[in-house]
């Protein structure tokens, strides 16, 4: 416990308050986002009067949550050191989940008001975070105000439930990007999320795109599927399962890693989405222990390069293989040690530049043992993950670390100098994760040493008030004896 403690204290004195981002919003590019993606509906419920007979134990229908309950929670949000929100579709709606649309010109009255939408923005916007929705351009519902009024434009889906749009109209191509403009425009979101766009071709993609970035030059737009469209954020299947595959368990065969690399623009890095299995429910069929698996899967997903994101209840290790079972109503009340360790690794992203847009290296990659490097012209770190069964050593070159420096341990208090024979010798128990960062060799661990005095201030003053109330405890009682 007291090395915890001196290790996070040193932490904090390196970086200072982790949880506050280090770039301000209007200064911020796609590559310093990490987003926390969401539905209203499932997570949390800030205004009753608009459930309209919502029953949190319906998982087929809606639960409750709204902007007011978003607007509730931001400062839990912000305190894992999330930049961005993504929160689903919000337009007028058959389904809890948003997807089957009924007008692109009304906002579903059970998420709660326009007002009530602009206030929840303020509230992001005062914390220098951002809040992204989503625009299906298919999958809407049958009874779309757009499939009575233009006849033609709607084609029935695969699912038999839903409509999608006939994008080789250009009547309908352009309807949509006015659509999408308009929603923008006067909702006042950072960025849209477009979705259920199927093989749509990217020429159209793009002059959607244009036309949103006409309209909010600063406004961030993005997919959930791949596209040779110019995307701010890159979607790619093949990093999730890339991801999924090299920490699902112990032992793995990891060599998935190798293709992650820096893009431009940034590749999204998450081991799962609202639309897939969840990540915990592959651990669990492991018999896989959840916390200790996603400890190091989030450590890695806040450093690899790319933007981080994370979707709701991760931090609680939320189970499922499909929805709704995917999708939850939040359960605030559990057991928070896996978000402590987000909003630690979270908060480091946050204060590092390097960590965010630095250039990587992967230096070791064989059975579950990851070491790799994020560095800059400011900074160098070095990232070890153990997803093994045994404790590990690797042997770190003078090459790539330098001559004279040292290594210093963020998530513990492991402090490591070079070798006599050059090389720098780091070990890591079983199923864990650390980050190190390079340093000059001075021969004083000076942030330990403050920490520690720290501690033991604190220890002291502790003692000394239990003395004082123990002291005056016993004159009170003196003084009540006296009086009989």
């Amino acid at each position: 416990m007291f090395k915890k403690t001196v290790a996070a204290l040193g932490a904090a004195l390196l970086f200072g308050t982790a949880v506050i981002p280090a770039v301000a919003a209007d200064e911020r590019t796609i590559h310093d986002e990490s987003i926390y993606d969401t539905l209203v509906d499932r997570f949390y419920n800030g205004a009753t009067e608009n459930d309209q007979g919502a029953d949190p134990r319906d998982s087929q229908g809606f639960n409750g949550g709204d902007f007011a309950g978003l607007q509730e929670k931001s400062d839990y949000l912000q305190e894992m050191g999330f930049t961005s929100v993504s929160i689903g579709p919000i337009f007028e709606t058959v389904t809890y989940d948003g997807r089957a649309v009924l007008s692109y010109e009304a906002i579903e009255d059970r998420f709660g008001t326009e007002d009530e939408l602009s206030d929840m923005l303020s509230a992001y916007h005062e914390k220098d975070m951002s809040v992204y929705a989503d625009f299906p351009l298919g999958g809407v519902s049958p009874d779309h105000e757009w499939t009575a009024e233009h006849e033609g434009w709607a084609i029935p889906s695969d699912d038999g439930e839903t409509v999608n749009w006939d994008l080789g109209n250009e009547e309908v191509r352009e309807a949509l990007i006015d659509a999408a403009v308009s929603f923008a425009a006067e909702t006042g979101l950072d960025g849209i999320r477009l979705t259920s766009f199927g093989e749509a071709d990217p020429a159209f993609l793009n002059r959607m795109i244009d036309a949103l970035k006409k309209e909010a030059p600063s406004i961030t737009v993005f997919s959930v599927a791949p596209s040779e469209a110019d995307f701010d954020l890159v979607y790619d299947p093949d990093v999730m399962e890339a991801l999924r595959a090299a920490f699902v368990e112990m032992d793995p065969d990891s060599a998935t890693l190798d293709k992650v690399e820096n893009t431009d623009p940034p590749s999204m890095m998450f081991f799962d989405t609202l639309n897939t299995t969840r990540f915990t429910t592959e651990m669990v069929e492991r018999r896989m222990f959840p916390p200790t698996r996603w400890n190091i899967a989030a450590t890695a997903l806040f450093t690899l390069p790319g933007v981080p994101v994370m979707t709701y209840g991760t931090e609680i290790a939320v189970a499922g293989k499909e929805a709704p079972v995917t999708h939850p109503l939040h359960n605030f009340k559990t057991d928070e040690e896996l978000k402590d360790h987000i909003t630690d690794v979270n908060g480091l992203r946050n204060q590092s530049e390097t960590l965010r847009t630095g250039d990587f290296k992967l230096l070791h990659n064989e059975d579950g043992l990851i070491v790799y490097k994020r560095f800059s012209d400011e900074e160098t770190w070095v990232v070890v993950l153990n997803n093994t069964s045994e404790t590990q050593r690797i042997d770190l070159s003078q090459e790539e670390i330098g001559e004279g420096k040292r290594l210093r341990a963020l998530m513990d208090d492991n402090l490591v100098s070079q070798a006599d024979s050059g090389e720098y010798r780091v070990v890591l128990d079983r199923e864990e994760a650390d980050l190190f960062i390079v340093e000059e060799d001075t021969g004083l661990n000076i942030p330990y040493i403050i920490a520690a005095i720290l501690v033991y201030v604190t220890f002291i003053g502790f003692i000394y008030m239990v003395w004082r109330k123990g002291k005056q405890r016993a004159k009170d009682e003196q003084a009540a004896r006296a009086k009989k």
